[in-house]
């Protein structure tokens, strides 16, 4: 018998200085980029946020304590690229998120940023920057699916030439709006466009990060990577692998699976 998914605590909404969100509505583990567990349930039961930080919408100088929580946690997890976990630690990642659901930003789970989309879990990020990098420094890379802004903004702060793209105006709005107030702007090229076309005018790319789970990785982004260079992305439906591919020839790529997860979809075209 298949072992029901718990439902997200936010599903129908939030709360903030504002009034009512709607920023929860319909997130679940269909559309929560996460790292599938055992039985395929996803790590959305997380440990409520402590009541110093449930109480403060504005996190302040308890923000600083939380990453450094959420840091060892990805240590604990096998996350050991120092360059993307001093990158987490830097980038504050309660200004990415609705400010009713601030106080659970450094909690290990997915979170709604509108649209039907989520922001990543903290070791998925970790996870598909750290696999790009490993044993190499990428200068160019292209994220697609840049969603709220906060993975372009971790990939700059150590990556000299961050390219992100999102198909969802409103989403783009968002993001541009993280990243100029972070003062990121001009180290984030930041594109509304079709995400599943890449930017051929500025391939090819050391590394690309897809954020959204196809059936099958695009071809026209396999071929906007750079001999040597690496793409990460998720695959599949139902069931889905992060799938890690290093193009070795002009023709060839090498093809290896990691973990199972659960990804919003990717789309083609765009949304206004």
């Amino acid at each position: 018998m298949r072992k029901p998914v718990v439902p997200f605590p936010y599903a129908n909404g939030t709360t903030n200085r504002f009034g009512r969100s709607s920023l929860g509505g319909g997130v679940s583990a269909a559309n929560s980029n996460t790292k599938i567990f055992q039985h395929g349930q996803i790590a959305l039961n997380t440990p409520p946020a402590p009541r110093h930080l449930a109480a403060a919408p504005n996190l302040g100088l308890n923000s600083e304590r939380s990453r450094g929580m959420m840091i060892q946690r990805l240590r604990n997890q096998g996350i050991q690229d120092e360059r993307v976990l001093h990158a987490m630690m830097t980038v504050p990642r309660h200004v990415f998120v609705d400010e009713g659901l601030a106080s659970r930003a450094y909690e290990d789970a997915a979170l709604p940023i509108g649209h039907g989309q989520t922001i990543s879990q903290p070791w998925v990020v970790a996870r598909m920057i750290s696999a790009v990098c490993e044993n190499r420094v990428p200068v160019k890379v292209l994220e697609v699916g840049a969603g709220c802004g906060y993975q372009a903004a971790v990939l700059a702060q150590f990556i000299k030439e961050v390219y992100a793209i999102e198909r969802i105006r409103g989403l783009y709005e968002l993001a541009r709006d993280h990243l100029r107030a972070l003062r990121l702007v001009s180290r984030v090229r930041l594109s509304f466009g079709d995400g599943t076309a890449g930017l051929t005018a500025t391939a090819p790319f050391d590394a690309i990060i897809i954020a959204a789970a196809g059936i099958k990785i695009p071809q026209a982004l396999l071929e906007q990577l750079a001999i040597g260079g690496r793409l990460i992305a998720p695959e599949g439906t139902t069931a889905q692998r992060l799938i890690l591919i290093e193009r070795t020839g002009p023709a060839t790529w090498h093809r290896e699976e990691l973990e199972s997860v659960r990804f919003v979809p990717l789309r083609a075209g765009t949304q206004i």
